[in-house]
Order: C-alpha cells, then sequence, then structure tokens
C-alpha cells in the first residue's frame, strides 16, 4: 500500500520536469543571441555623413514632413543637416517685409532773438570844432592876454590846434609858464586863454590863502596833470574839454616848506581839510570840478573845466 507522503513526492517531480524543461530551452535561446552592447549610440544633429552611416539599422528614422523631403539632387543622408538647417532658419527672427523709417531727431531749439536795438542817438557835432583862427586875433583874446600880464603871469603863444577828424579845435592857445608872481606850474600847460586865466586866478585867490590857513605855508608850484589833449572823454562821445583847452587837471600842490599835496582819496586829515575847501570854493569859478569820490578816473585829480552849460549853471561832485 502506497503511503500519502510518496503520492505527494510523485505530483511535485510531475510537476517540476516541464518547468525543468523550460528553463533549458531558455538558457539555450540566451546562449545562441547576440551580445548587445552597453550603449546604444544616438545620432547627433552635427554628425558627418560617415558617421551617420554607421548608425545601427535598426534606429527610427522619422517620416519626412512635406517640406523637409529630400530634394531629387539631394542625398538621402543629408535629410538630418537640412532638418537642422530648416530648423536653424525658422528660429532665427526675420526681418520686417518694410524696413522701419528711422526716427529724426528733433531739431535744436533756436534762441530767442535779441529785441531790437535802439539806434544809438547821434551827438550833434560841438560848434567849437569848427572854429579856426582869423587874420586879426578878436579884441576878447587881446583884453585877456592883459589881464594874464597885469597878475604877473608868464605866457607863451603857440599855434592853433585843430583836428577836422576828431573836432578838436584852440584857435588861440597859450602855453602857461607860471600862474602869477613866484607861482608856477610844471609842466607848462597848452590852454585857451579864458582857461588859463581861470586857473591863475584860482591859484592867487582860493589856493594860496587856503595854503596858508590849513597848512601854515605860502603855495610854491601847481602840478598838473593834463591840459589840452585831443581826445573824446572817458565815457565815449562828446569831445573832451581837453580837447578844446578848455580844462586843467591839477595832480599837486608844493608848498613854500617844500610839503607836497597830492590828490587823493583819504589824505591826512590837515590836507583833507585843505582839499576839501578849495574844491569847494572852485565850484562857480569853473563850470566843472570833480575829483576823488566823483568816479575812478578822477581819484588822483583835480578836474576843472569851463563847459559852456545851459543858464550858466555847474556840475560839481
Amino acid at each position: 500500500m502506497t503511503s500519502p507522503t510518496s503520492i505527494r513526492m510523485a505530483g511535485l517531480i510531475r510537476l517540476a520536469l516541464p518547468l525543468a524543461a523550460a528553463m533549458l530551452s531558455a538558457g539555450a535561446a540566451l546562449a545562441q543571441a547576440p551580445e548587445l552592447p552597453d550603449k546604444v549610440p544616438v545620432p547627433e544633429l552635427n554628425q558627418s555623413q560617415s558617421a551617420q552611416e554607421a548608425a545601427p539599422a535598426d534606429v527610427p528614422i522619422p517620416e519626412p514632413r512635406p517640406w523637409d523631403a529630400p530634394k531629387p539632387d539631394q542625398p538621402a543622408t543629408d535629410k538630418m543637416d537640412q532638418q537642422k538647417s530648416d530648423q536653424h532658419q525658422q528660429a532665427r527672427p526675420q526681418p520686417p517685409a518694410v524696413a522701419p523709417t528711422p526716427t529724426e531727431t528733433p531739431a535744436a531749439p533756436k534762441p530767442p532773438e535779441k529785441p531790437a536795438q535802439a539806434p544809438e542817438k547821434k551827438i550833434p557835432p560841438d560848434p567849437r570844432s569848427a572854429a579856426v583862427p582869423q587874420e586879426k586875433m578878436p579884441d576878447e583874446e587881446l583884453a585877456c592876454r592883459r589881464r594874464l600880464k597885469s597878475m604877473g603871469v608868464d605866457f607863451e603863444e603857440r599855434k592853433a590846434e585843430h583836428d577836422a577828424a576828431v573836432g578838436c579845435s584852440v584857435p588861440y592857445p597859450i602855453a602857461l609858464k607860471t600862474l602869477g608872481k613866484s607861482l608856477d606850474i610844471n609842466p607848462e600847460s597848452e590852454l585857451n586863454c579864458q582857461m588859463a586865466e581861470a586857473a591863475a586866478r584860482f591859484a592867487a585867490d582860493i589856493v594860496q590863502p587856503a595854503a596858508k590857513a590849513e597848512l601854515g605855508a605860502e603855495l610854491k608850484s601847481v602840478g598838473q596833470a593834463s591840459a589840452f589833449v585831443c581826445r573824446h572823454r572817458n565815457g565815449g562821445g562828446k569831445l573832451s574839454e581837453h580837447a578844446f583847452g578848455n580844462a586843467l587837471d591839477i595832480a599837486s600842490f608844493t608848498l613854500s616848506d617844500g610839503r607836497r599835496i597830492d590828490i587823493r582819496p583819504a589824505p591826512p586829515e590837515k590836507e583833507a581839510k585843505f582839499l576839501n575847501a578849495i574844491r569847494k570854493a572852485a565850484c562857480g569859478p569853473f563850470k566843472t570840478v570833480l575829483g576823488p569820490g566823483s568816479d575812478a578816473d578822477h581819484s588822483l585829480h583835480l578836474h576843472l573845466d569851463l563847459a559852456p552849460r545851459r543858464n550858466g549853471g555847474t556840475f560839481c561832485q
């Protein structure tokens, strides 16, 4: 009698025999199959034709699209390169059909136009510019010279001064050598006779008494800075009174004790008192009196002239 254990073993053997046969068959099949490479080469887009031809035959090649179809004279092996080129062309930005017009740079703004300047007012010519000497000296000129001599003034006659281009004119000039007895003027001064007489009287009647009263000494000489000069005023425009021998610039006074009093903006107290006294007294005998403080051009001298003014007026600063 067969045992139950024997029956189970016989069943297991019957099941194992077919499984073993199947495993032996699979092992034989694997032994006969060719060995696969570790890595399957992947074709690169930039490979040359020879590299592409070496690719495994079983690598699938995508079906060509209508626009990718090779041209009749183009080898099928160049299809990949052609595809890459077409993709590159599509990715590149295409220029617009119509080139845009460059934007014009706006023109720089024009500077504002300067307002039209009013025409310069023409200065009428001075009638004294036309004065020329006559064949015979006028009586008023002769009388002026007699008065100078009676005051002890030493002078010389000079030739007429006349410049038609500029307008300067002194028909009967004289050169002052002194302003009276023992009263010099340095250097000698070329003036018209009326201005020479006014300068001599100013020295004798105003400066001399003020020097004695304020400085305790007599006036010895007067230092002049300018007499006749053919020129316009410093500010331009009209002719200067110097152009007619009608002005005298005094720069200093020398006293009998040797002291020299210079015209300047800030003299010592005693000198300032003396200079202020004569400057104030000069306004009247002279029609124009300018000195330190009036402007920069007269900071170092005293300007005196006989400019003809309306109603005999004066201009003193």
